[in-house]
């Protein structure tokens, strides 16, 4: 099958062809045969509804330094493309919220993977509020008197951004720690939205393992082991990725949120579960594929793209 592939994602220089997940799926369409494109977000328009983007025919590579080419700029009528990616990382922001109401008038007669609509409805950490015994106890406000209670009953806490990625402001406090006052001061007029605050779950030691789930079948595995001194276990901030497999606690909750993932048109997802608590799913720009590869001996993205084709009209 030869198809039109448009890319919408961060700049290419910026990426680790060792881990990035849109690099292998950019390998994987180009061995298929298919025509690719880049562009950034920021180049995306919406002219009487007609959604175009200022692009570049794209050519990858697996070369350190040199590990793609970019041919001229076009304007790139994205109704005449097969499939759009939409994989620039988060944050989930207002910026990020306009670009799926803007591919939304292009889906799905042109795929967008994932479906914009859902995406723009699942922002990682409130996605998972709406299933239920998944996870630890959680609690979203604003309101000090809430969280102060919250943290009366279950002492050892986390607090973090609603809307954060990547590990970003997260923080651990365990009983006795003073800075709980300040942090609610600092989310709420930094962020000026509400907070969320999890029990501490303390088997995060031994590792958070990220899931990737293809059409709602989980399909492999890798655990993310902080570092010493570390509350967080993503990789850029030092975590250890570690070869895993998926006990019956796992599997049940894939099977709890599956059936909604792929019902919703969120072909690739990846989730993160810690010590049986289902912490966060991951829709707007999901890794770890490269990751699962290497220990599985396995070509997660080849599974992406047979289920992308499947899904075209």
């Amino acid at each position: 099958m030869s198809l039109s592939v448009a890319i919408q994602m961060d700049p290419m220089d910026s990426i680790d062809i060792n881990g990035d997940s849109t690099f292998v799926l950019a390998l994987e369409a180009q061995k298929r045969g298919y025509s690719l494109y880049h562009y950034l977000p920021s180049h995306l328009t919406l002219n009487d509804g007609r959604v175009t983007a200022r692009a570049y025919p794209l050519t990858v590579q697996r070369k350190m330094g040199r590990h793609f080419d970019l041919g001229p700029m076009e304007a790139l009528n994205l109704h005449e493309m097969d499939a759009v990616l939409m994989r620039q990382d988060p944050p989930f922001n207002m910026a990020y919220i306009t670009a799926t109401h803007i591919l939304e008038h292009i889906h799905p007669e042109t795929l967008v993977v994932n479906d914009p609509f859902h995406v723009r409805n699942a922002p990682e950490k409130l996605f998972v509020t709406h299933f239920e015994n998944v996870m630890p106890p959680t609690l979203i406000s604003a309101d000090i008197d809430e969280v102060r209670a919250f943290r009366q009953e279950h002492k050892d806490i986390i607090v973090k951004p609603v809307y954060g990625n990547g590990g970003a402001g997260v923080f651990h406090l365990p009983p006795g720690d003073e800075n709980l006052g300040a942090l609610i001061e600092l989310f709420t007029t930094t962020w000026c939205e509400p907070i969320m605050v999890q029990r501490y779950i303390p088997e995060v030691r031994k590792g958070d393992k990220r899931v990737i789930l293809i059409e709602g079948r989980p399909v492999g595995a890798i655990n993310r082991v902080p570092a010493v001194g570390e509350a967080r276990s993503n990789m850029h901030v030092g975590g250890r990725p570690e070869k895993a497999t998926l006990t019956g606690r796992e599997l049940e909750i894939c099977e709890v949120i599956g059936p909604t993932l792929a019902k919703n048109g969120i072909i690739f997802a990846g989730i993160d579960v810690i010590g049986g608590y289902l912490t966060e799913i991951n829709v707007t720009s999901p890794t770890g594929l490269q990751e699962v590869n290497r220990f599985d001996g396995v070509a997660l993205e080849s599974q992406i793209w047979d289920a992308i084709e499947a899904r075209l009209p």
